[in-house]
């Protein structure tokens, strides 16, 4: 049995009366504990399965569910419980947590035939979290359904159930490490009930308030050094621009150490310079993509077990999306919207994204 104990906030509350929340909670500010007795994840993907696994480390009662085979076995020679459906697991938590591939299975799991809002107006669950990388509306349209649901058992301060968007970034290895950063948005109080779930898996909480609120929070208290004050945004649009700058970060690293080859330098000695001057970034010095640079990253072992290349392209599409609708010009979207697009349709789509230094610049293993 995991306990989560959460800060009253009440000072904080009166310092930001113009915050309202994203959904109908909790009765007031005034939580201080919470109790998840039980907690459910559906996806056991290369992220989910680490996620998970980190869950069930912390102490956790888990309950899974995914729809291949293998993943859930995994779980249940640890002595998960796994179910056949997302609404049996809902019927077996206090918390369900997502994390799907893609708006289709987000909307699969929730709203289809055997999915988590089958029960419509009396739920299980208090609390659904869902770490999904979709769009927007999709997510929008799954928590205005939430809204309008009612507990089919009240306890504690828990009124109705809540959702919050919590997408992450780090990647696998982040994942796999514990140190994944969640992007929060929805009502206050529910994040902080669920900050112990997130420090389970991660270890950077960001707060970004309460999706569809028009007015800007006040700033949080300094001494809460691991929250940062954002105007109210929709967290899934801050992943999606998080996703579209690690996209153009990897090709334009892959493109200079492919370049560099060419020219007679070493990948290895390129990247220590990067690493030591302005083009330093998280795609040099943590996630590079050249065979032989560095360990315990995809290159290193084929490109497998990563953040798969149509799920990038995915992503772009998405930021490709978002930017026609509010009229941006984006060219580097669109050109490496293009250059992904190409690497699935050439058989890589299940590898790493971080192939593209091998399969579109040619780029050379290093030894």
């Amino acid at each position: 049995m995991a306990i989560c104990r959460v800060r009253s906030l009440v000072s904080l509350a009166k310092s930001n009366s113009t915050f309202i929340s994203q959904m109908r909670t909790f009765s007031s500010s005034k939580v201080s504990s919470c109790l998840f007795e039980s907690v459910g994840f559906i996806g056991l993907g290369n992220m989910g399965y680490r996620m998970a696994n980190n869950l069930l480390k912390a102490g956790y009662k888990l309950t899974v569910h995914d729809r291949n085979f293998n993943a859930m076995k995994t779980f249940s020679d640890m002595g998960v419980a796994t179910k056949e459906t997302a609404f049996e697991v809902g019927e077996a938590s206090d918390v369900v947590i997502t994390m799907l591939p893609s708006s289709s299975h987000v909307l699969d799991v929730y709203n289809g035939p055997n999915g988590l809002l089958q029960g419509r107006n009396f739920l299980r669950p208090r609390l659904l979290i869902d770490s999904s990388t979709i769009d927007p509306q999709t997510s929008r349209k799954i928590s205005a359904v939430v809204s309008n649901c009612s507990l089919k058992e009240k306890k504690d301060l828990w009124e109705n159930p809540v959702m919050l968007d919590a997408p992450v970034s780090g990647g696998v290895v982040a994942a796999e490490a514990g140190t994944l950063t969640f992007m929060v948005g929805g009502s206050e109080d529910a994040y902080l009930a669920a900050k112990p779930l997130f420090l389970s898996m991660g270890r950077n909480t960001i707060y970004c308030g309460g999706a569809g609120n028009g007015s800007v929070p006040h700033c949080l208290p300094s001494d809460m050094s691991d929250l940062l004050c954002l105007s109210p945004m929709n967290t899934k649009a801050a992943k999606i621009c998080n996703n579209l700058a690690l996209a153009v970060s990897m090709l334009g690293v892959s493109e200079s150490l492919a370049l560099g080859q060419s020219l007679g330098i070493a990948a290895s000695t390129l990247t220590k310079i990067f690493n030591s001057s302005s083009a330093r970034c998280w795609s040099s010095d943590s996630y590079n993509p050249v065979p032989g640079v560095m360990e315990q990253v995809p290159s290193s072992r084929n490109y497998d077990g990563g953040f798969a290349s149509k799920l990038m392209a995915k992503d772009l599409g998405l930021a490709s999306e978002s930017a026609k609708e509010v009229g941006l010009k984006c060219p580097l979207t669109s050109q490496a919207q293009e250059i992904y697009t190409k690497l699935c349709k050439d058989g890589h789509e299940t590898k790493d994204f971080t192939c593209v230094f091998r399969h579109y610049y040619s780029g050379k293993d290093e030894f």
